[in-house]
C-alpha cells in the first residue's frame, strides 16, 4: 500500500483542505499511461486530483528529472539561454518553469508566514 500521509486535499471548498495525515486521502487510479502519476481521492469532499497538484510539476509534459535539471541550473546561476542549451529545451520552456517555481515559492512563503507565530 502506498504511503499517502504526506498528501492533503487540494479542493478550496473542502473543510479539511491542507490537513496532512487526516486519513481522508486514498488512491483511486493513475493519470498517465505509465502509471507513474497517482490520482488521489478525498473522502470528505469527494474531490479527485493529481498528486502533482499544487507543485511545479502540475500539468507538466516534461519528465520530472528534466524540470529538476532546469531549476537546478538556474539556481546554480546559469542564464536562461545557457540552461536551455544544457538541458536541451527552448528558452521559453526555461522561463515558464522558472516563473512557475517562483510563484510556487512565493505562495509557500506567504502560507508559512501566515502560520508562524508573530514576534512579541
Amino acid at each position: 500500500m502506498d504511503d499517502l500521509g504526506g498528501f492533503c486535499c487540494q479542493n478550496d471548498r473542502c473543510p479539511v483542505k491542507g490537513t496532512r495525515n487526516g486519513g481522508n486521502i486514498s488512491l483511486c487510479g493513475y493519470i498517465d499511461k505509465g502509471h507513474r502519476i497517482r490520482q488521489l481521492y478525498c473522502s470528505v469532499c469527494k474531490a479527485r486530483f493529481s498528486e502533482r497538484k499544487g507543485t511545479v510539476y502540475y500539468r507538466s509534459h516534461l519528465p520530472q528529472e528534466k524540470v529538476d535539471s532546469i531549476l537546478q541550473h538556474v539556481q546554480d546561476g546559469c542564464g536562461i539561454r545557457q540552461t536551455g542549451r544544457q538541458v536541451r529545451v527552448k528558452e521559453d520552456t526555461v522561463i515558464r518553469y522558472v516563473r512557475r517555481a517562483g510563484a510556487h515559492a512565493q505562495k509557500l512563503h506567504e502560507e508559512l508566514v501566515a502560520f508562524s507565530p508573530s514576534d512579541p
